[in-house]
């Protein structure tokens, strides 16, 4: 009887029946077993699993295409959308995380950028800075090359320092970097650093005696918000791009 009970009980923990990412609960009801004739009652810790969330509302099963099983929802706002199977290797799988969260970043930026820009001056965004008659001191080459290159070091820096954390922070590849403690990384993960310089309201962490101190329930919610702004603003990023095309404007597709 004990030995059914306890695999009734270990069944019901199992990934096939409750799906999704794994909670711990206490189960209180003891289950006896007779060790010498004698019943001596014990307590067995359930794994309960919340429902997987899925990008499909209402849709269960369909395999990989709609549920993939590299996708266990540990992410923040993993609903378990990846048709080309780009997050099969885990390793480039938080890879993809961290160039979607610098991507929705830049994103949230421009469509606010986008919005103030044109209601303040009037001039469409793609218009921006274009001066059809003044010669332009630099060739478009020399611009182009000039922000490749810059840009091209850093985020190559970012990228080995992904896969080898820690590893640029040295003297000299970044001087200043060993001394600097406002852009230290207070949470330990990447792409969140935290800290007074890069969480100054201090949304996700609190202040002790000058020392940043991350909230680890509040930078967990404030991560899913982040991403589902950030995925809003690609989208809405997309759709201007197309509306340029044509001519229009965000604000004036709207009639403003």
């Amino acid at each position: 009887m004990a030995t059914t009970s306890a695999a009734l009980l270990n069944g019901l923990s199992s990934s096939f029946l409750t799906g999704g990412k794994k909670s711990q609960a206490l189960l209180g009801a003891p289950v006896a077993a007779r060790v010498g004739g004698v019943a001596t009652p014990k307590r067995f810790i359930v794994v309960a699993a919340a429902p997987k969330k899925s990008w499909i509302p209402g849709v269960k099963g369909g395999g990989n295409f709609v549920d993939p099983e590299w996708l266990d929802g540990s992410l923040p706002g993993d609903y378990g959308f990846d048709p080309l199977g780009l997050g099969k290797d885990p390793a480039f799988l938080k890879w993809y995380r961290e160039a979607e969260l610098i991507h929705g970043r830049w994103a949230m930026a421009a469509v606010l950028g986008i919005f103030v820009g044109q209601a303040w001056s009037g001039i469409p965004w793609f218009e921006a800075g274009a001066d059809p008659g003044a010669i332009a001191p630099f060739s478009f080459g020399s611009l182009l090359g000039t922000q490749l290159l810059l840009m091209g070091w850093v985020e190559s820096k970012r990228w080995v320092d992904f896969f080898n954390p820690e590893s640029q922070s040295v003297e000299w590849a970044t001087p200043w970097s060993k001394t600097a403690e406002n852009f230290a990384n207070f949470t330990g993960e990447q792409g969140y650093p935290g800290g007074k310089f890069f969480d100054p309201l201090g949304l996700a962490g609190t202040l002790q005696d000058g020392v940043y101190i991350p909230d680890t329930e509040k930078l967990e919610r404030l991560k899913v918000a982040e991403i589902k702004h950030a995925r809003l603003a690609m989208l809405a990023m997309l759709i201007f791009y197309f509306e340029a095309g044509q001519g229009k404007t965000p604000l004036g597709a709207l009639g403003l």
